[in-house]
């Protein structure tokens, strides 16, 4: 039988891919382990399907100074030791990468060991995990076609990103149901990421009065982000973070608001669900959202608002404008047609397999 390990984590961004993947590689035969951190989120995610699953150390690298940066080091380097010792035992014939940090040793310990890995970059720029991982990297996987022109030619291919299927088969009358909605009245979706978004939460609680005049709204605020003030408000429900019933909200919701992670906005293109996005700020991050929603907003896919745009009055006005044009926005999706990047993914894993 076929062996993969997956490998990905620290935020469901670099989990629900790998996630997305798992029902095609056991069609075609696959036995499928998972290499993540302790108790980032993948360990949960993971175990819930029955996976094996296999914590490691993990660090963290900074392009800022922490005191951290003095022991997280050793932290990478007891990781790929202890990736090495598992990635021996399971003898897996390829492992795929999403990223994050807890996948350096494990992509690292690969090479070594003579196994193909490929590794999968999702937003315009790899970050820095992947860049560390791509001297030892088989196949590069990308979403977005500036970033093919970018790297070795004779590892990097455009794939899209794996998106899972139940999405796509979502009852909108179901999540109204969940959410206690009506169907008389437009719902606006608000994701802040399995992390969540503190400055998007903020600036859509400031708006929610005027909000709650013309929208109901679905607030996934990301863990221990929720407001119990307003447990109860008519028309407004909160939740840290919804697995089960996603499709069903993403199917009842007439428009959204998001963070620009690449995986948050390829799932909203692939449901044609008109979008604002609100990328992570640039002094917060290396601006790879930034890129990533500029990107979106030139192929007409999305309106874009940077935090440091934001004001009250300027967040409802794009919010209306958005819902006024939002066909414009979902005939923009509709007409780029749909990628099969689960099939792509899965002939190169194929491909690295045999090889």
């Amino acid at each position: 039988m076929k062996h993969i390990v997956l490998t990905g984590g620290g935020t469901a961004g670099h989990v629900t891919p790998n996630i997305a993947l798992i029902p095609r590689l056991k069609e075609l035969g696959y036995q499928i382990s998972y290499i993540g951190s302790y108790n980032g989120i993948e360990k949960k995610l993971i175990e819930e399907l029955g996976i094996p699953y296999y914590g490691i150390s993990s660090g963290k690298l900074r392009r800022y100074f922490d005191l951290k940066n003095f022991s997280d080091p050793f932290r990478v380097l007891k990781g790929f030791s202890q990736a090495r010792k598992i990635l021996k035992e399971l003898k897996p014939d390829v492992v795929f990468s999403k990223g994050g940090f807890v996948t350096v040793p494990v992509v690292i310990a690969a090479k070594r060991l003579k196994i193909p890995a490929l590794i999968h970059e999702s937003d315009m720029t790899p970050g820095l995990a992947n860049k560390l991982c791509l001297s030892s990297a088989s196949k590069i996987c990308c979403n977005f076609p500036e970033t093919v022109a970018n790297l070795p030619a004779e590892k990097a291919v455009l794939t899209g990103t794996p998106i899972r299927q139940e999405l796509l088969s979502g009852s909108a009358e179901a999540g109204r149901k969940f959410c206690g909605f009506t169907a008389d009245k437009p719902v606006l979706m608000v994701i802040g990421g399995s992390l969540g978004a503190a400055s998007v939460n903020d600036n859509v609680r400031k708006i929610l009065p005027e909000l709650l005049k013309e929208f109901q709204v679905v607030h996934l605020c990301g863990k221990g982000k929720t407001d119990e003030s307003l447990n109860g408000t008519a028309g407004y429900v909160q939740y840290e973070y919804i697995q089960d019933e996603l499709p069903d909200l993403f199917a009842m919701a007439d428009i959204v608001i998001s963070r620009a992670g690449a995986n948050a906005i390829c799932e909203i293109r692939e449901l044609h669900k008109p979008n604002l996005l609100i990328p992570l700020s640039a002094k917060a991050s290396r601006g790879d959202q930034i890129l990533n929603a500029r990107s979106f907003e030139r192929q007409g896919f999305s309106m874009v608002l940077e935090e440091e745009e934001i004001t009250e009055a300027k967040l409802l006005d794009t919010i209306r404008q958005l819902y006024t044009d939002r066909q414009k926005y979902t005939d923009a999706m509709a007409g780029n047609g749909r990628v099969d990047s689960i099939s792509k993914i899965t002939d190169l894993i194929e491909e690295c397999a045999r090889s």
